[in-house]
């Protein structure tokens, strides 16, 4: 019984051990409306995507350092970056960042993935672009009646 016992308890031990690895490393989606609103983790990294606004790319000559704007086309997030972009990086193109909020409210991302060819657009971008582009179609009908 003492064997079964401690294979018992040492299973249930290399489970929790697993599960808070898991919730430790788990990166979330939020929208950048979301992120606007407050409504992001304040502790921890998450991703948002969204469309690189036109014009809203700076950087100095010689820097790794940019900063650009991610529009879900209904809200606006200032990102900040300091490395290598993705060479299909450009303006109006969907990408997704992953990062964290600063003390200021800036998102600092760690890392920028653009989208792999013209024609695709990571799923979670494209499902929010399509809703608030839906909601914005919405207002516009309301407002010509």
């Amino acid at each position: 019984m003492l064997a079964v016992g401690l294979a018992a308890a040492g299973l249930l031990l290399a489970t929790v051990l697993t599960l808070q690895a898991f919730k430790e490393n788990l990166m979330f989606y939020i929208e950048i409306s979301e992120v606007v609103k407050g409504n992001a983790p304040e502790d921890r990294n998450f991703r948002v995507g969204g469309l690189v606004v036109d014009g809203s790319v700076r950087r100095e000559p010689g820097e790794l350092r940019v900063e650009f704007t991610l529009t879900d086309l209904e809200n606006q997030l200032p990102v900040y970056y300091d490395g290598i972009l993705p060479d299909l990086f450009r303006e109006g193109q969907g990408i997704i960042a992953h990062g964290r909020l600063d003390d200021s409210g800036r998102f600092m991302a760690d890392e920028v993935l653009a989208k792999h060819d013209e024609n695709y657009m990571p799923p979670e971008v494209a499902e929010s672009l399509a809703d608030h582009a839906a909601a914005q179609e919405a207002v516009l009908e309301a407002e010509q009646q």
